[in-house]
Formats: structure tokens, sequence, C-alpha cells
């Protein structure tokens, strides 16, 4: 019985793409600029946590009030803009608007996450931003489930 498990001759490593420019499994690859599958989810998840700072080259500034931030790539690949030199205790920043940046400079958002005791995080600019209002959309964040409690432009339920 011949050596099927030992050395041989044959290389472990799979090309990228052959030598006709297309990939290891003969259809070409897709073009760089086209739509990735995951790009509206990356989307939608950037709009919900507010990484809607500006892209580079752009400088970075706030679009609304001209001021500039700490712009931090997210792991999905979309920029926020966070407020330069101000570092909170977690727990005293509103759930949504927590955001860590990793050693590499890659900022994520714990979402509704509790913080660990003595945490510290970093604030977005849009809710310290002079230039919205409370009641500007993203300001405040109601849950995806449903149950969304009462906005400042809300009526207030009747007594009695």
């Amino acid at each position: 019985m011949g050596d099927t498990m030992g050395n041989t001759d044959e290389s472990g490593v799979i090309p990228l793409h052959g030598p006709d420019g297309r990939g290891p499994d003969g259809h070409r690859q897709r073009p760089p600029h086209a739509p990735q599958p995951w790009e509206k989810t990356d989307r939608a998840q950037a709009a919900l946590e507010g990484a809607t700072g500006p892209e580079p080259p752009a400088p970075p500034l706030c679009p609304t009030c001209g001021l500039v931030g700490d712009r931090c790539v997210t792991y999905y690949g979309w920029h926020v803009l966070l407020e330069p030199d101000l570092r909170m205790p977690a727990h005293r920043v509103p759930p949504w608007h927590r955001w860590y940046v990793d050693s590499d400079g890659t900022a994520w958002n714990s979402r509704d996450d509790e913080p660990a005791p003595g945490a510290v995080c970093r604030v977005p600019h849009r809710i310290t931003c002079p230039g919205l209002r409370l009641q500007e959309p993203g300001l405040h964040h109601r849950p995806p489930t449903g149950d969304t409690p009462p906005g400042p432009s809300d009526p207030l339920p009747r007594a009695g």
C-alpha cells in the first residue's frame, strides 16, 4: 500500500487566481467596486449604531457643526466620529452610545450591554454636537423590539 499521507510533491496551497486571472473555481472574481454580500447589513448596523462619520479622504469634520472629531474605523468598515479626548465612565453614558477603541484603533459599540465595573468608554460626537437638538433622529435609541419608551415629543399618558 502506498503512502498517501506522507510527503508528496503536491502543494497544499490553493491558488487564489489562476494564470488566466480567474479564481480557483474557474469563475471571475468580483470587481473591486461591486456590492459585497454583507454591504447592506454593514450599512444598517452603521446607521443603527451611529457610525456615520465622514469617510476618508474627507477631513474628520462634523457636517452639522464643523467641529473636528476623532474618526475611527469600525470592524464593519464604516467610520464613527468620536469626541476628541473625552472618555467617560461607561455607566454614565446611555446604551448604544458607548464606544470602545481597541489598541489597533478599531472602534466598536457595546450596544445595550451592561458595562463592566470601572469601564471607560468614548462618546460619539453626535450626542454632544452643538448643532443638533435632542429631538434629532439618532440622539436617543429606541429598542428594535417594538417596546418603545415615550420619546421627548410623544404625549404622556393621562393619569386616572
